[in-house]
């Protein structure tokens, strides 16, 4: 049977980027054709332009799928904050993926309880919901991040939390499967760099950067989703999916993204919180980790460090070193051909504050 053919799948978050585009994708039917698709957030705006934009598409092509989207999706206003109305939301899945999350580095370090409460108390209402109303969810995915690996702003920390939240929850309840996957920047993801270069270079710049040092992890929005529905078919109780992901220097995605236009870049220092290098898998980690593979792509498996939790090593391969955005940078050229592959480049022509136009 497909993935997640006749499954009832909760996507906590589902009107953020991430969210957006797994409902998207899980749509297609490429995984088999879900009975449901609940898009679970506490943004009434953002549930109802969604809406309208699947609407949309219904009236515009012959699939079937569109045709009886209203069947298949459903929005629910909620917030993982709140312990009923996610225990409510749950009681509708087999398949939850959490990607609620405060996720703006600055926002948690400013406040941090809040980063708290989201990311770590909205975790543990999942699982003590699951546990405590015996819902018979078969499988709950934590979407992480790099920032959670060796972390040092709020954000991070949380995320960290959250990881051993879910990676515990194994032995909680268990007849559900806790899973978690870790990646680094998704590219045009909302409140991430890119969009931030475009609209500073859209306005005539300058474009700032915060050292020239700085690299990150980039991947795209589907590449994160297919580490999400990996980690549906391959990880074991407990393990976190880390994907094999191309990094750049910072510095080079703005000098691309500027091209050939008279704009500027401007050092402004880290800022609260960020790091030079991001990593995904640690040093510490770096011996639990086993290489997987699927249709979809190449991954690193961490396995738990709970004994009770760590299943038997499936794959070959292991680190022997952390895995750093700083390992394998590309250079110039090929940032520009990540960029270009993402439709990222920016095309339009606009004016400048100083009334020229710019390419």
């Amino acid at each position: 049977m497909a993935l997640l053919e006749g499954k009832r799948i909760l996507i906590t978050g589902g009107t953020g980027s991430l969210g957006k585009t797994l409902v998207s994708r899980i749509l297609t039917g490429e995984a088999g054709r879900p009975a449901k698709v609940i898009v679970f957030s506490r943004d009434e705006a953002k549930q109802h332009f969604m809406r309208t934009e699947y609407m949309h598409k219904a009236n515009a092509t012959d699939d079937i799928i569109w045709h009886n989207f209203e069947r298949t999706l459903e929005f629910r206003i909620g917030d993982v904050r709140d312990p009923r109305s996610i225990g409510s939301a749950l009681r509708d899945a087999d398949i939850v993926i959490n990607a609620a999350a405060m996720k703006q580095v600055p926002a948690c370090e400013y406040f941090p309880y809040e980063a708290v409460r989201t990311n770590i108390d909205g975790a543990e209402n999942i699982v003590r919901a699951i546990q405590e109303l015996r819902i018979p969810v078969e499988t709950v995915v934590g979407v992480s991040t790099d920032k959670a690996c060796k972390p040092v702003n709020t954000m991070g920390m949380t995320k960290a939390v959250q990881e051993r939240i879910f990676i515990q929850a194994n032995m909680r309840s268990q007849d559900t499967r806790y899973v978690c996957v870790r990646y680094g920047n998704v590219l045009a993801s909302r409140g991430s760099v890119i969009p931030h270069f475009h609209e500073q270079i859209r306005n005539g710049g300058p474009v700032t950067i915060t050292t020239t040092d700085m690299t990150r992890f980039l991947l795209s929005l589907d590449q994160a989703v297919d580490t999400v529905l990996a980690a549906l078919e391959m990880a074991q109780p407990g393990e976190t999916l880390v994907p094999r992901a191309p990094a750049a220097r910072m510095v080079d995605v703005a000098t691309v993204l500027i091209g050939d236009r008279s704009i500027r870049q401007v050092t402004t220092g880290i800022r609260p919180g960020e790091k030079i290098h991001e990593i995904m898998v640690s040093d510490e980690e770096a011996h639990r980790a086993i290489e997987r593979s699927n249709a979809r792509g190449h991954w690193y498996a961490i396995r738990p460090m709970l004994p009770e939790v760590s299943a038997d090593a499936q794959g070959s391969g292991c680190l022997t070193a952390e895995y750093s955005s700083n390992d394998d940078v590309l250079d110039l050229e090929g940032t520009r051909d990540l960029l270009s592959r993402n439709d990222l480049l920016v095309q339009d022509v606009f004016t400048s504050p100083q009334g020229e136009m710019l390419r």
